[in-house]
């Protein structure tokens, strides 16, 4: 039976829509999550070939993407000290800036800036690299650029696991909050 009298005062509902980061999924359930759904959508990849509505190049493209973002573009690389830094090895150091820049849950858990900000980063950082190789070795290094339908498939590929991360995080704090809204509620209405 739902509460007759509940006085949700602002406090209360910043805790329960805040959420808490103890209460997040771990960095081990978010790579399981994203794992499972990289099968389901590798599927979903194997079925457009069947029908011919993709190229395999786009599909080899996506499926990489998603690995490579799942394991290295965590939307958690906002932490210093997460295990997502902690899997780019030595070159982490090259994240700590990103970390710095970026609050954690803020901007870098959006759904479209997100991973935006890491791929953007991430653009940033490899092209110094390769202008500082270029220009100090004098190395030709070939610029390639894909096609179209290989670059949607690459972008694609990047955001999904962002975006199951996120969702994961907002499923989580979204089931807190209505279990202390809950909470309180009955606790205010033993107290009337």
């Amino acid at each position: 039976m739902p509460p007759q009298c509940v006085k949700l005062t602002p406090k209360l509902v910043q805790m329960a829509a805040s959420g808490d980061s103890e209460h997040m999924p771990s960095g081990r359930v978010h790579l399981r999550i994203e794992a499972a759904l990289l099968f389901v959508w590798t599927a979903v990849g194997g079925w457009l070939l069947a029908g011919r509505l993709v190229r395999p190049e786009a599909v080899v493209a996506f499926v990489l993407a998603y690995a490579f973002s799942m394991i290295l573009l965590s939307p958690d690389l906002d932490l210093a000290r997460s295990r997502a830094s902690k899997r780019w090895g030595a070159a982490r150091v090259l994240w700590m800036p990103y970390a710095l820049l970026f609050k954690h849950r803020g901007r870098s858990h959006h759904p479209i800036l997100g991973a935006l900000t890491r791929i953007l980063y991430l653009l940033l950082v490899g092209g110094l690299l390769w202008a500082l190789v270029v220009g100090l070795l004098g190395a030709r290094i070939p610029l390639w650029l894909p096609t179209g339908d290989v670059l949607a498939a690459i972008f694609g590929g990047l955001y999904m696991p962002n975006l199951t991360h996120i969702l994961a995080d907002r499923l989580v704090s979204a089931r807190r909050a209505r279990r202390k809204l809950w909470s309180e509620a009955k606790r205010a209405k033993k107290r009337l």
